[in-house]
């Protein structure tokens, strides 16, 4: 390969990393206006779009925006924003200036794309509401008179979380609900009312509404049934709604609830093999939006809670949608991202019919032409279990090498989504398989428990079982297949690499752990409990955890490993990477570990996204085909 060349992949791979997004659309209420979360500037900021329909600053926040919430009549929003990926939450009200010309907007945008401060004043300036930089907050919107916010804080207690509320203009909190667990709002039922979660496992949580002036608590469902409560939609001036839920299913459902009878919950729409996601009510209360998730690719639909009826959404490009947001009672907005579609905002207008595109931020007329998209394959474990991947390849060539990327969570779920260091693999001959092995979201209730505690290794088996069925099915070179994954997924690489060393000849760990007993020592204990009902406790699984660890199994590590880590990382500790990497290098092995000073459990930064996913496909290509 000639310089030039080398010189044009390398472009290429840039361009495959830095393509941009948007996500999380929330309508600006009395506006029809709508804000989203990009990193055009490199981090992930508040954007909006001009007259003309180009994306400008809303807010400019020193550090990464992980939620933004507008008040009820759009004058007023609040930010929450962390300090290098620790994900602990700080909340910043600003009055917003829904009147900036098309002159000043223009101005604004010229600044950030040039990574200079903007020399307007014409964005609101943000201002601490909730300020207390070593505890976590999570908030959950106004109230409907828009006087109050609502966040949970493990301020009392580092596992224990609480409920507050704090007035949006003295800035006054006042403690509503107290918690020895894991517990967050959901969001106002009334002016007086909030809807909290209470964390029971990993997956199900107990729903109470909780009395903002007596502190008095209503729970909502039956208490002898575990369930999963998730997306609560309330009809507005009224003391009910609706909210999905797996009681008593396998699968997520639609189902209506009522402060008057709040123990009874009526099923409206149900699919008995996949999940219902997400839903958002209309603001005239007369369509219930939703999105259908068959398989890792969603489908949109409405519900009309008047009649009963339903009906799903075409028109769509195939992918995933989320960030439902109605900017009118015929206006819904979202994010439609697919595995060639990095991720837009889009609208859909039910009563027409129609689909709008209004951002292009995710396109690269470079890249975007190579992209591929997967087919949808499924293989027999070794207990007879179907698992679904995704297989991503462009040749059907013999004796090519594959890489196989393994989902965080656990209980997470890949989906046909934008993958940039799937894409360049793909594009330079892998062929890439993206698995839901057991224990992932999305097929019911039952698979989702087949990898609990002491069941641990038949997921891992399922790795190992996916290997040999890429070798067998798709004419991949057996001897030549790495395996890739973050969080619990980096966790998976470093189990499948011990337990079974023979079927890997490379491994990328990013924020794995590597002995979940260290791990569940060591983690925040707001999460440790969580971490328990799905891992297996201290008390009783630590043999089990020791005896499986791929931290005390470092001698069956053959492969060469990549390891990535955050400093800040507040869910995986960086002492899970560096005690593992420590041990490997003292037994000779090939292994180097990155650690990100400025990151936490995500790599949000672009530099650090671009230095990591460039070592990345670099490393893959030196091992799996003696690149140099």
């Amino acid at each position: 390969m000639t310089n030039d060349q080398t010189l044009t992949e390398e472009n290429l791979l840039l361009e495959y990393l830095t393509v941009n997004s948007a996500y999380e659309p929330k309508a600006i209420p009395e506006t029809e206006r709508f804000t989203f979360i990009s990193k055009i500037t490199g981090i992930p900021q508040v954007w909006t779009l001009d007259p003309a329909g180009g994306p400008v600053p809303f807010a400019e926040m020193p550090d990464r925006v992980l939620s933004v919430f507008h008040s009820p009549d759009g004058q007023r929003t609040v930010i929450g924003m962390d300090h290098h990926g620790n994900e602990k939450q700080q909340l910043y009200i600003l009055d917003n200036n829904p009147n900036r010309t098309l002159e000043e907007a223009g101005e604004e945008l010229l600044a950030a794309e040039n990574h200079e401060k903007a020399e307007t004043d014409h964005l609101p300036e943000p201002k601490p509401l909730v300020h207390s930089p070593e505890h976590f907050h999570y908030p959950a919107g106004w109230s409907p008179d828009g006087s109050r916010i609502v966040f949970s804080s493990n301020r009392r207690h580092p596992g224990h979380f609480d409920v507050f509320t704090v007035d949006a203009d003295t800035g006054e909190e006042k403690t509503i609900y107290e918690s020895d667990a894991n517990c967050e709002p959901l969001g106002w039922i009334d002016d007086r009312t909030v809807l909290v979660s209470l964390k029971e496992t990993n997956i199900d949580s107990a729903l109470f509404a909780v009395d903002t002036e007596s502190g008095e608590t209503t729970r909502i469902g039956s208490a002898g049934t575990p369930a999963r409560h998730a997306s609560p939609a309330v009809i507005p001036g009224a003391r009910k709604g609706y909210l999905l839920t797996d009681a008593g299913e396998d699968t997520q459902y639609v189902a209506a609830f009522s402060l008057d009878e709040p123990h009874t919950m009526e099923k409206l729409l149900h699919w008995k093999k996949w999940d219902i996601e997400e839903i958002a009510l209309s603001p005239d209360g007369r369509l219930l939006a939703f999105t259908l998730n068959e398989g890792g690719i969603s489908r949109l639909g409405f519900y009309s809670p008047d009649t009963g009826a339903h009906e799903l959404a075409d028109g769509l490009p195939g992918g995933v949608i989320g960030g439902l947001s109605w900017l009118t009672g015929t206006r819904l907005v979202f994010t439609q991202k697919s595995p060639t579609e990095p991720g837009d905002i889009w609208e859909y207008r039910p009563t027409e019919r129609t689909a709008v595109r209004h951002t292009n931020l995710g396109q690269s007329d470079t890249a975007g032409p190579l992209w591929a998209e997967p087919e949808l394959h499924a293989f027999y474990s070794f207990d007879g279990l179907e698992v679904p991947y995704f297989l991503y390849e462009k040749s059907a060539e013999t004796g090519r090498p594959a890489v196989i990327w393994v989902h965080g969570g656990p209980e997470g779920q890949s989906k046909a989504e934008y993958n940039p260091v799937v894409q360049y693999l793909v594009h330079r001959g892998f062929a890439v398989a993206v698995p839901n092995i057991r224990g992932s979201l999305g097929y019911g209730r039952r698979y989702l428990k087949l990898d609990d505690a002491d069941k641990r290794l038949d997921a891992v088996a399922d790795l190992a079982e996916l290997a040999g069925d890429l070798a067998a099915s798709h004419g991949v070179d057996s001897g030549k297949i790495g395996i890739i994954g973050r969080s619990y997924g980096g966790f998976m690489v470093l189990s499948a690499l011990t337990h079974y060393p023979e079927k890997w000849a490379a491994g990328v760990d990013v924020v794995g752990m590597s002995n979940l007993r260290t791990f569940l020592e060591n983690t925040g204990e707001w999460r440790r409990y969580l971490r328990e009902c799905e891992y297996g406790t201290l008390a009783e699984h630590s043999e089990f955890f020791d005896r499986t660890a791929p931290m005390n199994l470092t001698d069956k590590i053959e492969a060469p490993l990549l390891v990535f880590h955050g400093r800040n990382d507040t869910r995986v500790p960086v002492s899970e990477a560096e005690q593992l990497v420590a041990d490997l290098e003292s037994r000779g092995r090939e292994v180097e570990l990155v650690i990100f000073e400025n990151e936490g459990h995500q790599t949000e930064r672009i530099e650090n996204h671009i230095l990591m996913h460039t070592k990345t496909v670099e490393f893959f290509g030196k091992q799996l085909r003696g690149n140099r």
